[in-house]
């Protein structure tokens, strides 16, 4: 079973930029499809970006494309989130997320076997 841990969240001014990272244990994280979420205060969690097992697919929702960056380190078991000009809107707790299954698919929340513990991320307008 894989345990997930993030890092690297905190308070940010709108335009500023944040990179999350998500450590994983096992000797299995390079056959994890992995995926970030997240989750602002009264709003339902949503999917963020996903990265396949090579790191050569990558999906992003609309709302981060051309802002975001996921990338992954097989060698390190870590996935990260490089977060560019953010926004208030993109004030949230930032979930990792992995799946044992490696086929390359857009996933949605409930395909993902283990999640993280989250980390905040606060933009200030």
């Amino acid at each position: 079973q894989a345990q997930l841990v993030e890092s690297g969240g905190g308070l940010v001014q709108a335009g500023g930029s944040l990179k999350l990272s998500c450590a994983a244990s096992g000797p299995t994280f390079s056959s994890y499809i992995m995926g970030w979420f997240r989750q602002a205060p009264g709003k339902e969690r949503e999917s963020v970006a996903a990265i396949s097992t090579s790191g050569h697919s990558t999906y992003y929702a609309d709302s981060v494309k051309g802002r975001f960056i996921i990338s992954r380190d097989n060698a390190k078991n870590t996935v990260y989130l490089q977060m560019n000009s953010l926004k208030p809107e993109d004030t949230a707790v930032y979930y990792c997320a992995a799946d044992r299954e490696s086929n390359w698919y857009v996933r949605t929340e409930s395909d993902y076997d283990y999640w993280g513990q989250g980390t905040q991320v606060t933009v200030s307008s």
